[in-house]
C-alpha cells in the first residue's frame, strides 16, 4: 500500500482547484504560442508552417507532461512549486529559441526542452516515497525522457540536413511512449489504471490551454490592427477575426467542455480517457486555433487582397481542423460523432476552392458564416447537456 506524501494533492473526493502556481506556469506558454504563430506569419511559407506545427507538438508535449504531474503533485508544496518555477524558466528559454529552432538556436531549444522533461520527471521520482505506487510510473517516464533527450540533443549538434530526422525520431519516441505504457527493462510497463487522475482538474487544465490559444489569436489580430490605419475595412476585418475566435470558443465551451469534464471525472478508467481524449485528441483542436490566428493576422494585414495558398489553408483549414479535432474528441468520449459538425467541416473545405478568387475579407466572412450558422444550428436551451 502506498504511503502518504506531503507533496501530493489530497484526494479527499472533492474537486481539485487550479492553483496560482499552475496559472503562472501557463503564462510562459502564452509567449510560446505567440512565437509559433509569428514564425509562420513572418515567413509565410509552407516550410515555415510545417516547422511551426512540428514545434507546436514539442511545446504541447512539454506543457502536457507538466499538467499530468501537477494533477498528482500539490503546487502548494514548496518543492513542487520550485519544480514548476524551474520548469517555467526552461519553457521560456525553449519558447525564446523557437524562431531559430531549426537553425542557430537549435541547441538552446533542445537543451531547454530536455532539461524540462528529464528534470521534472526526475524530481517527481525524488519527491515520492520508495514504496509509492506512482514511483515506478515516473521511473519509466524518466527512462523514456532520457532516451528521447539524447536524440534531441544529438539532433541539435548535427548539420541541419540530419537534424530533422533525429528530431522526428525523438518526437515519435515522446508521442508513442504513453501509448506503449513506457516499457522499460527491469521496470515493466505502466497501465492506465495506475494513473488515477482527478478528472475535473485535468479537464479544467486542458480547457485553460485552449483559452490561452484563443487569447493569443485575439492578441495577434489586435496588435496587427493597431499597427495599421484603422480604416473602415480594417475595422470590419478585425470584427470578423474576433467573431471567428468567439465562434470557436462558443462551439467548445458552450457544448463540449462541461459535459466532457463530468464524463472524465466519473470514468472507470480516467487515465486511459485522459491520455487519449485530452493528451492526444486535444492537439488538433489547438492546431486549429493556431491556424486561425495566422489566417486572421493575414486578414488584418490585407483584407482586400486575395490570399495565397498558405493563407487559404490557414483561413479555411484552421476551423476545419478545430471541428475535426472536436469530432475525434467526442468519438473517444462517447463513441459517436456530431453530424452537424462533420457537415460544417465539409462546408469549410469547399470554401477553399473559392479562396483564390475572392478577397481575404470575403473568404473570412464566409468561414465565420459557417461557424456562426453551426452554433445557431446546434443551439438549444439545454445545449450544455450533450457533447
Amino acid at each position: 500500500m502506498s504511503t502518504p506524501s506531503p507533496h501530493l494533492r489530497n484526494r479527499d473526493g472533492g474537486d481539485q482547484a487550479t492553483t496560482s502556481a499552475e496559472l503562472f506556469f501557463d503564462l510562459v506558454y502564452v509567449f510560446a504560442i505567440t512565437q509559433l504563430s509569428q514564425l509562420i506569419i513572418e515567413r509565410q511559407t509552407l516550410v515555415a508552417a510545417g516547422q511551426g506545427m512540428f514545434l507546436l507538438l514539442v511545446v504541447w508535449w512539454a506543457w502536457t507532461y507538466t499538467t499530468w504531474m501537477v494533477n498528482w503533485f500539490d503546487p502548494e508544496s514548496t518543492k513542487v512549486r520550485l519544480v514548476l518555477l524551474v520548469g517555467a524558466l526552461a519553457s521560456l528559454l525553449m519558447a525564446a529559441a523557437v524562431p531559430g529552432a531549426f537553425g542557430s538556436h537549435a541547441l538552446l531549444f533542445a537543451a531547454a526542452y530536455v532539461f524540462l522533461q528529464v528534470g521534472r520527471n526526475v524530481a517527481a521520482v525524488l519527491l515520492l516515497d520508495s514504496d509509492h505506487a506512482l514511483r515506478p510510473v515516473f521511473a519509466r517516464i524518466v527512462a523514456w525522457s532520457v532516451l528521447s533527450g539524447l536524440l534531441w540533443l544529438a539532433g541539435a549538434v548535427v548539420p541541419e540536413g540530419v537534424r530533422v530526422g533525429l528530431w522526428a525520431a525523438a518526437l515519435v519516441a515522446d508521442l508513442g511512449a504513453p501509448m506503449l505504457g513506457y516499457p522499460t527493462p527491469g521496470l515493466g510497463r505502466s497501465e492506465t489504471a495506475e494513473y488515477a487522475v482527478e478528472g475535473g482538474h485535468f479537464a479544467d487544465r486542458f480547457q485553460a490551454f485552449l483559452i490561452i490559444a484563443l487569447g493569443e489569436s485575439i492578441v495577434v489580430t489586435g496588435a496587427t490592427a493597431a499597427g495599421h490605419q484603422l480604416t473602415t475595412t480594417v475595422v470590419v476585418a478585425l470584427a470578423v477575426a474576433f467573431v471567428d475566435s468567439a465562434a470557436l470558443w462558443w462551439l467548445y465551451f458552450g457544448e463540449v467542455a462541461g459535459h466532457s469534464r463530468r464524463l472524465l471525472a466519473a470514468a472507470e478508467d480516467p487515465g486511459s480517457l485522459a491520455r487519449d481524449a485530452y493528451t492526444y485528441l486535444h492537439l488538433p483542436i489547438v492546431v486549429g486555433v493556431i491556424m486561425v490566428a495566422v489566417g486572421d493576422d493575414l486578414l488584418i494585414a490585407g483584407p482586400s487582397r486575395t490570399l495565397g495558398a498558405l493563407g487559404i489553408v490557414m483561413t479555411v483549414g484552421g476551423p476545419a481542423v478545430y471541428l475535426f479535432g472536436e469530432s475525434l474528441f467526442r468519438l473517444r468520449m462517447i463513441q459517436s460523432v456530431n453530424p452537424k459538425r462533420i457537415a460544417a467541416v465539409l462546408a469549410l473545405c469547399s470554401l477553399g476552392a473559392a479562396g483564390a478568387f475572392i478577397s481575404s475579407l470575403a473568404l473570412a466572412g464566409a468561414v465565420v458564416a459557417v461557424l456562426v450558422g453551426l452554433a445557431a444550428w446546434e443551439y438549444t436551451p439545454s445545449t450544455a447537456t450533450t457533447v
